[in-house]
């Protein structure tokens, strides 16, 4: 009676060594062709957030507290570790995803996100006078996570061109940037249409667009800049304050104080003055409690780390034969790249204030995941098999070769 249920326990265990074996198998080419450099600059960028963010957490915990409720001075860093605990997995789980299964993502990730957006201005939370998030049970900023996708979908778009080089991409990939902007100027989100923008401006310039297009683009771009200042009073107000002076000048012009206060190595971890006045001192200005706190050395140092991953992927990128790979990991590169620069020309006193976060060292819920996904699939665009050799010339050809048909 007993013999057949063995037997069939028995039958089963090559199947299951079998599986294993295989897990194992896909686990080693993933590794083998994962970007190492890329991981540890990332891993790095993450353990330089985490510090940050138990430096600013005081400031913003203390500005949080009540009579009724003190909360912990780490509490910021408790929190960012949560959200780490979710972003981090979800960053190595899309790194395995095959080139074809990213985009797949990625495109169902913008349609879903866009949907979303379409729901704030009518049920969406309303946050220091902004309508940007939705409340499902939990909270989310749907622009936040259409950002990763939106890159990936337009250089899809772009690459159509190898297919058909007389299919009106330039026309759908800026059809698609006014739906999204008109989106986000109605909630008013001023800083992720610029950032959106900018990706779109870094696709359509490598997706081939001559110089008499691109001049049409800068004219563009400053009219449309004009008509935001003369139409738009979020604009309009967030430029006059920076020009003139106002509420955000002052907090721009206070995280730059504070930022210029620790001299070049700082006045020492949670000795800092100045972060306690800052308003966002965990999110937008967390840039300037590492200056005040770690200096000017370590301010330095996190821009040369963006500035090192950028490189990076450009380096990953310069001999890539995959058209639509090169376009996505640019754009995702411009996005993450292109934020890490507003925030740090805010912080500065160089541009309005954006409400802008610094990818992976400001602490944020939505922006933290959102970041993690857009680095795991920049991982996944940028394997490749060490032992296959290049003989393109990938980015290079389509910056310098011009007579090249795209």
């Amino acid at each position: 009676m007993n013999i057949a249920p063995a037997t069939a326990v028995a039958s089963e265990l090559p199947g299951r060594a079998s599986q294993r074996q295989s897990i194992r198998a896909r686990l080693k080419i993933w590794w083998r062709e994962l970007d190492h450099t890329l991981l540890g600059l990332i891993v790095i960028l993450i353990a330089v957030g985490c510090a940050a963010i138990a430096a600013a957490s005081p400031a913003g915990a203390d500005r949080l507290s009540s009579d009724q409720t003190t909360l912990d001075p780490l509490h910021f860093l408790y929190l960012h570790l949560r959200w780490l605990a979710l972003g981090v997995p979800a960053m190595l789980a899309l790194s395995m995803l095959s080139r074809d299964s990213a985009r797949r993502f990625a495109i169902l990730l913008s349609v879903a996100m866009i949907g979303a957006l379409l729901l704030v201005p009518f049920i969406g939370t309303e946050v220091n006078g902004a309508r940007r998030w939705l409340n499902v049970g939990f909270t989310f900023q749907p622009s936040e996570f259409l950002k990763p996708g939106f890159a990936i979908t337009l250089a899809w778009i772009m690459s159509w061109r190898l297919k058909d080089p007389q299919m009106p991409v330039f026309g759908l990939v800026t059809g698609a940037l006014v739906v999204v902007v008109t989106l986000l100027m109605a909630q008013p989100n001023l800083g992720d249409a610029i950032l959106f923008t900018g990706v779109w401006f870094v696709l359509v310039l490598l997706g081939g667009v001559s110089v008499r297009h691109i001049a049409g683009l800068f004219v563009g771009g400053l009219l449309g800049l004009s008509l935001a200042y003369a139409f738009y009073d979020n604009a309009r107000n967030r430029i006059d304050s920076w020009l003139f002076g106002g509420t955000d000048f002052d907090q721009v012009d206070l995280a730059q104080r504070t930022l210029l206060a620790g001299g070049w190595d700082g006045v020492g971890f949670w000795v800092g003055t100045k972060k306690m006045r800052l308003p966002e001192a965990q999110t937008d200005y967390i840039f300037s409690v590492v200056g005040e706190e770690f200096g000017l050395l370590a301010c330095g140092g996190i821009v040369l780390l963006f500035f090192a991953i950028v490189l990076r992927v450009l380096v990953r990128v310069a001999s890539e034969e995959n058209y639509f790979a090169l376009l996505a990991a640019a754009g995702l590169t411009a996005q993450l790249g292109g934020q890490a620069f507003i925030n740090i020309l805010v912080n500065l006193a160089l541009f309005p204030s954006k409400g802008m976060t610094l990818p992976l060292v400001s602490y944020g819920g939505s922006s933290t995941i959102a970041v993690c996904m857009g680095f795991g699939l920049l991982l996944a665009l940028t394997r490749r098999n060490p032992f296959l050799t290049r003989e393109t010339a990938g980015l290079r050809t389509l910056l310098f070769d011009k007579d090249k048909d795209r």
